[in-house]
């Protein structure tokens, strides 16, 4: 059975996508055979590598005609396909809002891939609304990628557990929600940096298992905007690193064996 996971928050331009993107690329060359799926109406990561191939459809076609005939895109990358996002208009959004199993609908149809892949992950826009609530419920786990900013970190607190507590409720309906894990991304070497950082291991803590922070970071460095403009997974970007930084090469395989700790064994090429 492949394992769902869905990068979220409510708020936007945190690195959903391109923790994502690079993930999912990490993982594919870990030998995991993965899908991404694109459910943000801004279509970042349905471009964040090249195509080799492209299927007709996309996400829209796979929830409103519960299909999975020629809506799984290939990149250039093995084992790494794509669900690309294919509603530029947003009316996907008002479709799962009018339909009885509309937020629950996408949870069952990427239940039929479990045989194709190992791991689903899927990218989500930073609002709340219809269709973010389906890729929440569609999840087995939940990451989501913190900035230590006091904005991001209110909003973190205030809003994705805000949404999460929405959607508790539909549990009656076969979809519960999943643990949710943050990990605190683009972090700085500033002192208030790593002051709003020990605060959220602090609420956590005291959340009682409401949320876990990961005990890996992600630094903030130019190498994943870099990667991102040249196509190129990060962790093939950046293989070594001279200072006290960790490569990201190194700090994507750590956060990959903690979230994933069955491939702890797992290296890469």
């Amino acid at each position: 059975m492949a394992l769902k996971v869905t990068i979220t928050s409510t708020k936007g331009g945190v690195g959903k996508t391109t923790l994502t993107a690079n993930l999912g690329a990490l993982l594919a060359d870990l030998g995991q055979r993965v899908l991404l799926v694109d459910a943000d109406v801004q279509p970042t990561l349905s471009s964040f590598y090249p195509l080799v191939s492209l299927a007709e459809k996309g996400l829209c076609g796979l929830i409103t005609e519960a299909t999975l005939d020629d809506v799984v895109s290939l990149t250039q990358i093995k084992n790494l396909d794509l669900i690309v996002s294919d509603d530029p208009q947003g009316a996907l959004q008002n479709w799962i809002l009018h339909s009885p199993d509309g937020r629950v609908r996408l949870k069952h149809l990427l239940c039929m891939f479990d045989n194709s892949y190992d791991v689903i992950l899927i990218d989500t826009q930073g609002a709340v609304g219809p269709l973010q609530d389906a890729a929440v419920l569609a999840a087995d786990l939940l990451l989501s990628p913190i900035p230590p900013e006091i904005l991001s970190a209110r909003e973190f607190t205030r809003g994705t557990l805000g949404m999460l507590e929405r959607l508790q409720p539909m549990r009656f309906l076969g979809a519960s929600v999943g643990p949710l894990y943050g990990v605190i991304y683009r972090i700085d070497r500033t002192i208030d940096a790593r002051r709003i950082e020990r605060e959220l291991r602090k609420e956590s803590a005291a959340s009682q298992g409401q949320i876990q922070i990961m005990k890996t970071v992600v630094p903030a460095t130019v190498a994943y905007r870099e990667s991102a403009t040249a196509q190129t997974p990060v962790h093939r970007w950046e293989v070594k690193r001279s200072g006290p930084t960790a490569p990201a090469r190194d700090t994507m395989l750590a956060l990959a064996h903690e979230f994933f700790p069955h491939l702890t064994d797992a290296v890469l090429p």
